[in-house]
């Protein structure tokens, strides 16, 4: 017997009944833990944020978000990571650099060795954190000052979120038929009604018919 629950998604995981995946931490929440998402609409463009999703762990979390937020969009690349994992700059006003405003204060913790971390800029509020790039530090603090080197001349960024890579799942090259609709499932594709066909269609039928 497998586990059947109000939620489909932890249907679709097939558990033993009875089974619950396991928390990463024991942690005292009386709720799974937050990852937020990122996707991909197609090759070459930046990973976007789409959401956050309650999961007990990454692999999960991965699986509900492809389920939430990729179901209905076009995608072809999911990454995630987990909440507490993403460093947020403070909030710079629309049309600004935050960089040029942050506090040179910050953690002390860092690494032995540099590691590379992902950098997300929310270019005006009320939009989406979008992927600027990557770049190698010993700390978060360091790698803000090297994505401000890096990234932050590219127009007005009034937010920062930064991930250490590590920290982040990333679908695979070889993941990408995962978001391949079954012939049955058409339905769900916008471009399969082949709407500007129609309207063409229609056009050359306005324009041979006789006033």
């Amino acid at each position: 017997m497998t586990l059947k629950s109000l939620d489909p998604r932890v249907t679709r995981l097939n558990l033993p009944e009875g089974e619950v995946p396991p928390m990463e931490e024991k942690l005292e929440l009386d709720q799974f833990e937050t990852y937020e998402a990122f996707h991909q609409k197609k090759e070459g463009a930046a990973h976007t944020y789409v959401g956050p999703v309650h999961a007990p762990n990454e692999d999960v979390a991965f699986l509900f978000a492809k389920e939430q937020y990729s179901r209905r969009f076009a995608c072809v690349s999911l990454w995630i990571a987990r909440t507490d994992h993403i460093q947020v700059t403070p909030y710079a006003n629309d049309g600004e650099i935050v960089y040029d405003v942050l506090s040179p204060e910050g953690s002390a913790e860092h690494s032995e060795q540099p590691e590379p971390y992902e950098i997300f800029h929310l270019k005006k509020r009320g939009k989406a954190h979008a992927h600027a790039g990557r770049v190698v530090a010993i700390s978060y603090l360091e790698a803000l000052q090297e994505a401000k080197k890096a990234f932050g001349e590219k127009g007005p960024v009034v937010n920062v979120w930064v991930v250490k890579s590590k920290d982040v799942l990333q679908s695979a090259d070889d993941d990408k038929d995962m978001w391949t609709t079954v012939p049955e499932k058409k339905y769900r594709e916008a471009i399969a009604y082949k709407v500007m066909d129609k309207i063409t269609k229609y056009k050359e039928e306005r324009k041979n018919t006789p006033a």
